[in-house]
């Protein structure tokens, strides 16, 4: 009962600060607007220094698209927790700014963090009901660097529970959507963080990766997100899912920005013993690397194994192969390679089981405030989602790191580092290409497949999400980029060549610009449909009005249709289908399949079919008894100030 009031009391709190952030949204002055939608860190930079807005001005732009679309519109429930101290953060930034000028290219910008990093302001609960109203007395390392570098930690992220997952779901904070199709997961553990940098809540987010939990997101998300070298940067500080395994860093809309980040936050670490590299071992500087013709002269390796055969990856491998033949067009030269035995290799050498009990319980050891002490007791007081349960329960009885078969594990990790090194050596190679997932966001409540994570996983060497394309009904797929031990520069510099060359990212469809008609303002348009649109064309005096209005943000398509000089009995069906001005196309929308005089209703679209309307490429159609082909029809014509 104890834990509960605590969890109601947290409930409340954070209620109460997100109303008072959002009242805060509409009743502070703002600078003239600027459109925050997938604005790059150096943009709102630029217009900082140009006087065109301020920190305080971005926050209120940031909470207002998350009021917009997190709990409204395509409710994407991607945020956990608003700092309610995020607009006073950054009136002092806006401050030392004009006194001192900006500390450097963070100054100012807010950012999402997963809400596995500690912040000493804020709870820290990685989905859990057991941390609900749990703050650390300290700030992650990484979260330091962010606060140092003038960064303004605008809101905390859900994330799939104790990063237990790739779907991102979690008993205290749900399921979070797809920003690019709500109907389907946003990868995960980082989930949250990613549906929120692709819809624009922040210029950036942080997220962690164990086996993927950056890379499946920014797959998923149309991002790029970066599993650095294991040490490059400290993981002290953060809810821990296997030590060995983890890694952090941030996860973005571009690869200017990722690096920016990474700039910023890498860094030796006294609290974690991996960050001390061996002598004469040099951290990488990332901003500075970056080079639009790294691909030229690159040697890169097709992992063939990873591409899989099944009828369900074909999709993907398709998207992955077209990157890569862009990648030839840009000078890099490509070949197809086999690691021999890498299926045997990989398997079982994950140390997640043997680790994340023992981990987690050091970890919240070390925390005398957090309210509870283990798994078990988790699990024994049912603060646990049940998507996680046979998770957990595998787990809580997972023999550690004294086992046989920790050790059986640890073997094979270093026999499959040495497989891949021995491959890129003998064929002098720069980098590893392959589908980051093999298969697209799956539909909530379905199991996620085909994850490639586990190669960087076992070995520690740097792995890069870039965007690779987009399937034929609007999921984005990535191609992951593998690197060479310490070599994440390098790899950030071909992702960087090949997302200039090639940009394959396009903004999230559900989260439109705010403060334009397609920014979650409903559509509203008419069209009357005659015998002259049919194809071929029609004589007949009838016509139909139809009023319609779309709703961006949920696809809601809302219709009232009137007929005149037809009788209900002579209409035989009326459909929306999809097809160019002048050709017949498939139907998309059933309307009626019986006669009426005047019908209304509303339908759901598909993103395809959004596109399709925004295109001015649906129609409707009306057919009667005398012509049952189509005896009206008219092309859904939205307006194109809506369109843009």
């Amino acid at each position: 009962m104890k834990l509960l009031s605590r969890f109601l009391d947290c409930l409340l709190i954070f209620t109460l600060s997100f109303m008072a952030a959002v009242l805060a949204v509409a009743q502070s002055p703002r600078p003239a607007a600027v459109q925050v939608m997938d604005a790059t860190i150096a943009e709102l930079q630029q217009w900082m220094t140009e006087g065109k807005t301020t920190s305080k001005a971005l926050v209120q732009a940031y909470l207002a698209r998350i009021e917009a679309y997190d709990a409204r519109g395509p409710q994407l429930n991607a945020i956990i927790a608003i700092n309610p101290n995020a607009l006073k953060e950054a009136e002092k930034l806006d401050q030392e700014r004009a006194t001192k000028g900006p500390r450097g290219p963070l100054h100012g910008i807010p950012i999402i963090l997963k809400d596995n990093y500690d912040t000493a302001n804020m709870p820290t609960t990685a989905g859990s009901l057991a941390l609900a109203d749990f703050i650390p007395s300290d700030d992650s390392f990484q979260v330091r660097k962010l606060r140092e570098a003038g960064a303004v930690i605008l809101a905390k992220s859900n994330m799939h529970e104790l990063a237990s997952g790739i779907i991102t779901i979690s008993a205290f904070g749900g399921q979070t959507r797809n920003p690019y199709d709500p109907d389907r997961n946003p990868g995960g553990s980082s989930g949250g963080t990613a549906a929120a940098i692709a819809a624009s809540f922040a210029a950036v987010g942080m997220g962690s990766d164990t086996c993927g939990s950056i890379r499946i997101p920014a797959s998923h998300n149309s991002l790029v997100g970066l599993r650095p070298t294991k040490g490059l940067s400290s993981i002290a500080g953060i809810v821990p899912l296997s030590t060995t395994q983890d890694v952090a860093g941030p996860l973005a809309r571009t690869m200017a920005d990722l690096a920016i980040v990474l700039d910023a936050t890498i860094g030796e670490d006294p609290a974690d013993a991996a960050t001390r590299l061996a002598p004469g071992q040099i951290r990488p500087r990332f901003s500075e690397a970056l080079d639009a013709n790294a691909l030229r002269g690159a040697r890169l390796g097709t992992l063939t194994t990873l591409f899989g055969d099944a009828l369900e990856d074909q999709e993907v491998a398709r998207i992955v192969h077209a990157a890569i033949d862009e990648m030839k067009k840009q000078g890099a030269t490509v070949v197809d390679i086999v690691i021999p035995n890498l299926t045997e290799l990989l398997r079982d050498s994950s140390l997640i089981d043997f680790e994340f009990k023992g981990d987690l319980a050091a970890y919240l050891a070390a925390r005398p405030a957090a309210p509870i002490r283990s798994l078990d007791e988790i699990l024994q007081k049912g603060l646990y989602h049940g998507a996680l349960e046979s998770t957990f329960k595998r787990r809580n009885v997972a023999r550690g790191r004294d086992s046989a078969e920790y050790q059986k594990a640890l073997a094979k990790r270093k026999e499959t580092l040495q497989a891949v090194l021995k491959v890129m050596d003998d064929q002098k190679l720069d980098a590893l290409v392959y589908p980051t997932i093999r298969r697209k966001a799956a539909r909530i409540g379905d199991a996620q497949s085909g994850s490639n994570c586990q190669l960087s996983a076992s070995t520690g060497f740097p792995a890069l999400s870039v965007p690779a394309g987009f399937t034929d009904d609007g999921l984005p797929v990535g191609i992951e980029i593998y690197g060479r031990p310490f070599a994440d520069a390098r790899v950030v510099a071909l992702g960087y060549a090949f997302e200039k060359a090639s940009p394959h990212r396009r903004p999230a469809p559900r989260a439109p610009a705010l403060g334009m008609n397609s920014g979650g303002q409903p559509i509203a348009f008419e069209i009357i449909a005659a015998g002259g649109e049919v194809v071929p064309t029609v004589a007949t005096r009838s016509v139909a009005k139809a009023r319609f209005t779309f709703n961006p943000t949920t696809n809601e398509l809302t219709y009232k249709i009137t007929i005149s000089d037809l009788k209900p009995d002579d209409i035989l069906f009326a459909n929306i289908h999809r097809g160019a001005k002048g050709q017949n196309g498939p139907v998309v929308v059933i309307v009626s399949n019986r006669g009426f005089k005047e019908i209304s209703g509303t339908r759901l679209l598909s993103d395809a079919d959004r596109r399709s309307l925004m295109a001015g490429n649906l129609y409707l159609s009306i057919a009667t008894r005398r012509n049952r082909a189509g005896e009206l029809r008219a092309q859904l014509t939205v307006p194109q100030s809506a369109s843009r």
